[in-house]
Formats: C-alpha cells, structure tokens, sequence
C-alpha cells in the first residue's frame, strides 16, 4: 500500500512563534486552578483574518477555558489575548458565540431573539432596518416560515440554527464554537455543518472552534489544534497545552459527502486520531 505523505505540521507551528501580526494572537497562556498544577500553560497559536481553525483534544484538557478567555467570559491565569491590535478584556460585541446549549430566552420569538442581539449592536437603528437585517440572517439558516416562532416550538436543530443566525446577525470580527452540533442527531448534525460551511465562506468569517469530532474538524477546519491533558510523569507533573498544529491539506471545497473520498483524507484522519488514542492524555 501506498505510504501516505507525512503531514505538515511544522509550517504553522514556526508561524506562530514568528509572527505577530496575526488577527488573533494568543501568548503564553495557562489557567490554574492549583497554583502548582496549571491545566494547560504556555499556549501561543495565530488566528489570520477569515481563517477557520479547530481545537481538538480529550475533556478536562482546557478547550472551553480557551474558547471562554477568547469570548472575555473567563479570564487566563497568565498570558495575553490579543485581537485586531486590542487585548481582549470582558466580553464584546466583536466576538459572536454559540455554545452546545442554544441560549435562546424561552419568551422571545425567533425574530426577536435575533433582534435583540442586533439592537445591541447598533441601537441608533430603525425598527425597520433591524427587521430586514434579522430577516436576512433567519433566510441564511433557512428558517424564514419559523421567523415567529418560540423557542418551544422549534426542533434541537433549528434552535441551533437561530444561535448561529443570531451569533453571525451582529458581524463579529471572530466568531467562537463551542461543540454547537455536540447535542444534535447525526442528520441535522452534517445539514448544518454544510450551511455553517457556505456563510463562512459567504462572509470571510475568522472562527474559532471546540469540537470531539475528528470528522468535523477535518471537514471545516483550515488547521487543526492538537490538544494534549495535563499529567503526572516521572519527571513531575505536565500541564496540558497544544501539542501539535496540523495544517488541512485538503481542497477548501471540500463537502460531506466527498470528504472520505479524497487524497490524504484518510492519513489525516488516522493522524488525529492515532494522537487522540495515544498521545493526548497519560497512559
């Protein structure tokens, strides 16, 4: 059998210790709940502008805490975040997140769910400009017929849909995924990967996102941050961080439905994998 070509994962990682005018820079960043035992230390990554990067890794490794001090919800022990020349401190209308729970408020239609977050973000607005701005984001995820629905009424699946209309409504600079489909059936799960797929492409948006599925990242993702736990060895413990950055040497065109039928599908997949089994926690 052919051997498959080895990855490159040397290019990005150089990049990010040598460049620093990235749209996003993370430096040095750790997080301790015990002073001695941080949970991951020294994570330094890039993000360019309308870049779509993924961070993969075993629970309890960091990823939300990462994803949590990038949205300005939860600050790092040390390091900086800095995004489009600020560093970020709290939360701020230029970062959308959607989370694996929709966070729709149960009393408020789709509209006005959506509408809410847009009058946040421009609130000289006319009543009618926010409307056609809402109904523009509610047609993007295909949901135009449940524009006036309540959150009860509404599928797991379309709920996510409206988080991720509402997360894109206000045009954030970069937009943070924590597992948004992890809740989903494995259907609804890839109809909305593909559509999540097309905005992106559609508006250059940066993300950034948390997912379990080796798939998933390799479907979206342009790289892939390989995350190992935190660990005792020999030598004393190790804190998590990120091991590894694997660059998607796939064709960005790529679909669902094509994606195992591509060269270097498979020698990619086995690679994270292969870490995921052996090399991201202690054995």
């Amino acid at each position: 059998p052919a051997v498959p070509a080895p990855l490159a994962t040397d290019a990005p990682q150089r990049k990010a210790s040598a460049v620093t005018q990235g749209f996003l820079q993370i430096d040095r960043l750790s997080k301790a709940f015990v002073p001695a035992k941080p949970v991951f230390a020294d994570v330094s990554f890039t993000l360019d502008k309308g870049e779509f990067v993924c961070i993969i890794g075993h629970s309890g490794c960091g990823k939300t805490t990462i994803l949590n001090v990038l949205a300005g919800l939860d600050t790092a022990t040390s390091g900086t975040v800095i995004m489009d020349g600020r560093e970020v401190a709290g939360p701020s209308l230029d970062r959308g997140v959607v989370f694996q729970s929709h966070a729709l408020m149960p009393w408020l239609t789709v509209r006005q769910n959506i509408a809410f977050a847009v009058k946040s973000r421009w609130p000289d607005w006319k009543k009618s400009q926010v409307d056609a701005h809402v109904e523009k984001f509610v047609a993007l995820v295909g949901l135009s017929p449940a524009i006036d629905k309540k959150p009860s009424q509404l599928s797991g699946g379309m709920k996510q849909r409206v988080g991720i209309a509402r997360a894109f409504s206000i045009q954030p600079k970069m937009l943070l995924l924590d597992e948004p489909f992890g809740a989903l059936d494995a259907l609804t799960r890839g109809t909305i990967q593909d559509e999540l797929m097309a905005i992106v492409r559609q508006t250059q948006q940066t993300v950034f996102m948390i997912t379990h599925d080796v798939d998933e990242a390799i479907l979206l993702a342009d790289r892939i941050l390989l995350m190992s736990n935190g660990n005792e060895t020999p030598e004393g413990y190790r804190p998590g961080g990120i091991a590894e950055v694997v660059v998607n040497p796939l064709p960005r065109e790529r679909t669902r439905t094509s994606l195992h039928h591509l060269d270097g599908y498979y020698a990619l997949r086995n690679h994270i994998v292969d870490f995921l089994v052996t090399r991201a926690k202690a054995h």
